[in-house]
């Protein structure tokens, strides 16, 4: 019989990539599991949520568990996660996951992990206890740190070995933050007891056994966030971990996307399945897609925004505010680089007009609300709320809603919400059309925003381009399980994998354009009015 598909009862929790997930399970017209003995699970630890997904050999869900963890802000522009609470939710996940397809870990042969890259965190290894909450991506409290190194050559002092900016995004200054303020962080870190890891390598030496002989590793995406790795040797920076004050020993070891790096712990439900897949989540969203080839390229709306464009085994050095970044690495195989716009604030505005403002209950509401109102009323809104990245990268920007008049209601709001999404995107498309020099034709999509059928049509009319969505919308994790699946033969080669894609939707423009020229122009004047707003007495 042809499996369908069943949802879990119960409420989901909404934010982030985790809205549009429903605890899946592909079952027969009989109600019994489907019969296979073959599977790959995915980890795919983000921003918002942990989950863990099992997939079959066509690329399809058969199973999610998932659970939301705490997003912690002490102060203005800080942001953390708890890191135990990430792990304790990891392994209840692959419970739920196993569970709920009624299969074990003889039926799994191996793991992959996708991740929140640039958030990190510092432990001790002998204790296995964080010396401080995890630092996450979006945080903003290390521009000191990254004025200091700039005062030397500028942002751009290591941008032609990392390919990345000084900024308060990437993981280094948050490891700088650390050790310059975490009492007995710095000593413990020269005497060789604390390690840094993004969370792949956080749930990677966790579920390999931690304090009892955990992998400590990473994979050449993640690392490429740091602001340490050397792009073209895939070896850390001596010269640049000087600069930081941050001992080597602190590191990861750097592996391969696709490659055995380890097994599950016997404390694990997965006991010795292998840990052979890890990709940063925008990597991995990219893998899933099938985006393998130079030229290739997607977009991932979840908690923010990630353009990845494809350039092949050329590094490209953008010259128009894009990050130079390692695309994969498959076992031996040689580094795919490419080129990428990150946009801090888009599915987590949605979540901000949720839980800050009570606008409404739950995040896929905002369409509804969106879509009460013909147009966005004049509004425009720029969530610069960690000042803004690609390909501005204005730390000293903050968050505008403008053009209110007393015509403007919630539903002109939820609109302009949704509509920033799409014209962040647009700027982003622009830069990476000037740097490769090749105009997309269509842009692939992924993530949970790309359930708003308003949203994608704005997108597609904003771009003037098709806007194309998977049957599997939800590629991050796919891309994990991919990598994962490819190291121990379950997928042969690449072929297979473009075998799998299948289009879900396709959204075609359909805005005159003088109009779109005169949104756009509205946009990047709205864009200007949040520039210079931090200063020294404002956060």
């Amino acid at each position: 019989m042809a499996p369908r598909e069943w949802s879990h009862p119960g409420p989901l929790p909404s934010g982030g990539r985790a809205d549009r997930i429903t605890n899946a399970v592909s079952i027969n017209d009989e109600g019994a599991p489907p019969v296979s003995d073959d599977y790959i699970l995915a980890i795919d630890q983000g921003t918002t949520s942990s989950r863990a997904i099992v997939f079959d050999h066509s690329g399809s869900i058969v199973s999610t568990g998932q659970l939301e963890h705490e997003q912690i802000f002490p102060r203005a522009g800080w942001v953390e996660h708890n890191p135990k609470e990430i792990w304790e939710n990891t392994r209840e996940v692959i419970g739920q996951a196993l569970s709920r397809a009624n299969i074990t870990r003889h039926n799994i042969k191996a793991v992959g992990i996708t991740n929140q890259r640039e958030t990190a965190v510092v432990w001790d290894k002998n204790t296995g206890e964080p010396v401080y909450n995890a630092i996450v991506w979006q945080d903003t409290r290390t521009q000191e740190i990254v004025d200091r190194f700039a005062k030397d050559g500028g942002v751009e002092r290591f941008k032609d070995i990392v390919g990345l900016p000084l900024s308060t995004y990437f993981a280094g200054t948050k490891i700088v933050w650390i050790l310059e303020n975490v009492e007995g962080a710095r000593e413990k870190a020269e005497a060789g007891d604390l390690i840094f890891g993004t969370t792949d390598t956080w749930v990677l030496w966790n579920l390999t056994g931690g304090v009892n002989g955990g992998i400590h590793v990473t994979d050449v995406t993640n690392a490429s966030r740091t602001l340490f790795l050397d792009l073209e040797t895939l070896e850390w920076r001596q010269d640049i971990l000087d600069v930081f004050g941050v001992p080597a020993s602190m590191l990861p070891e750097v592996k391969s996307s696709s490659e055995i790096y380890g097994y599950a712990s016997d404390s694990s439900l997965l006991r010795e399945v292998p840990i052979a897949g890890i990709l940063g989540d925008q990597q991995a969203a990219t893998f899933g897609q099938a985006a393998f080839d130079k030229g290739e390229s997607k977009n991932t709306y979840g908690t923010g925004n990630f353009l990845i464009f494809n350039t092949g085994t050329e590094k490209v050095k953008s010259e128009n505010g894009l990050l130079t970044t390692i695309g994969y690495k498959l076992g031996d195989g040689p580094i795919h680089y490419a080129l990428e716009g990150s946009i801090a604030v888009t599915g987590s505005l949605i979540q901000w007009l949720r839980d800050n403002l009570g606008l409404i209950n739950s995040a896929p509401e905002v369409e509804a609300l969106a879509t009460t109102v013909d147009d966005n009323g004049g509004v425009y809104f720029v969530p610069a709320f960690s000042g803004l990245f690609a390909p501005y990268w204005r730390s000293d920007a903050r968050g505008a809603l403008v053009g209110l008049t007393r015509y403007v209601n919630k539903g002109h709001i939820a609109r302009a919400a949704l509509e920033a999404t799409a014209f962040q995107t647009r700027e982003v498309l622009d830069a990476v059309n000037a740097d490769s020099g090749v105009d997309l034709t269509e842009l692939k999509v992924d993530g949970g925003m790309t359930a708003n059928d308003a949203l994608m049509q704005f997108q597609a009319d904003i771009l003037n381009v098709p806007v194309v969505r998977p049957v599997v919308a939800e590629t991050t994790a796919l891309g994990a399980a991919y990598a994962a699946g490819l190291a121990v033969g379950f997928w042969e080669n690449l072929d297979d994998l473009r075998a799998n894609w299948q289009q879900s939707k396709r959204w075609e423009p359909n805005l005159d354009a003088a109009e779109r020229d005169r949104q756009l122009r509205l946009w990047k004047k709205a864009v200007t009015k949040t520039f210079d707003w931090v200063d020294e007495d404002v956060q």
